[in-house]
């Protein structure tokens, strides 16, 4: 890729289970100039679609803009279930600087981005993180909760009028986040027990707001199929609080009732970084460094 700037793009959908439907979703990204689609998984226990995609930001801009359409058109949240909370078809779609672009470049195309997609199909839009236009927009969480149903009233308030579009949810694509962030890794950490109260209770403990790791959020998730339950977790800055401090922390409260780690996995894509902070701590590397890394150096 022979790009002069690039931004990567992370659009989450409220569909995780329509294989159909989420491969028409992602049609826009695949084959197309000054785009590259470099991965997408479901969740049907979320029943929510994960993109990552990078490219220039005209042709990620104009990729986004169409995938977004294509996803008010087959999604109707009215008839929508899953495990994962969610207010809108696109539930959130966040601009990341790669490559010659500052945040400040991130923030304008985002924007750019809502103010097109509020006129075509006529979708509230809320900018949160670095796009916000107020301090209590920054916070997903906060500009979700409520989800689809409660946001019908909540858009109405004055301090939720949205962004761009109208001050109405709409009937079957409700709102949609769009922003400009720092990477994010997205984390969930399996436990052995069906008890979904118990991994509530530890994402509640674990998340900053709760008064628990800087830069963490998290929910206890149920995983019927699989009959355990999860603690799903956002790292929002990987490089200020590592994945390993996440991890011991849940080991930590689970054992107090008698739980176990099973598993963990990323969902979606992981800077290199990331991974190699928590190998080096569980290996004990001493002085280990990025440079050391084989295919690091091999793409310089």
């Amino acid at each position: 890729m022979n790009w002069n700037k690039i931004v990567e793009c992370v659009p989450n959908f409220s569909e995780g289970r329509d294989l159909k439907k989420i491969d028409r979703i992602v049609a826009p990204f695949r084959a197309r100039a000054g785009v590259k689609l470099l991965d997408y998984s479901n969740d049907e226990d979320h029943n929510r679609l994960v993109v990552t995609l990078v490219g220039e930001p005209e042709a990620l801009r104009d990729a986004v803009i169409e995938a977004i359409g294509v996803a008010v058109e087959l999604i109707d949240l009215n008839h929508h279930q899953g495990q994962h909370p969610r207010m809108g078809a696109v539930d959130v779609v966040p601009f990341i600087p790669i490559k010659n672009v500052t945040m400040d470049e991130a923030v304008s195309l985002s924007r750019e981005v809502g103010e097109k997609v509020a006129g075509l199909y006529h979708l509230p839009v809320f900018l949160y993180e670095k796009s916000a236009t107020a301090p209590h927009r920054e916070n997903l969480a906060a500009v979700r909760k409520g989800e689809f149903e409660g946001m019908a009233e909540k858009i109405k308030l004055p301090e939720w009028q949205p962004d761009f579009g109208p001050a109405d949810r709409h009937p079957t694509a409700g709102t949609v986040a769009i922003g400009a962030r720092m990477p994010l890794v997205a984390y969930n950490i399996n436990l052995s027990t069906d008890y979904l109260e118990i991994a509530t209770k530890i994402a509640r403990n674990i998340r900053h707001i709760n008064g628990g790791l800087r830069y963490v959020k998290a929910m206890g998730v149920e995983l019927k199929e699989r009959n355990i339950t999860q603690v799903s977790i956002n790292m929002t800055d990987y490089t200020r609080t590592a994945l390993y401090r996440a991890f011991e922390l849940v080991r930590i409260e689970a054992r107090r009732y008698g739980v176990t780690i099973i598993g963990s996995e990323i969902v979606g894509l992981v800077p290199m970084e990331a991974l190699i902070d928590t190998a080096s701590y569980y290996l004990g590397l001493e002085n280990f460094s990025m440079q050391q890394v084989l295919e690091s150096r091999i793409m310089e």
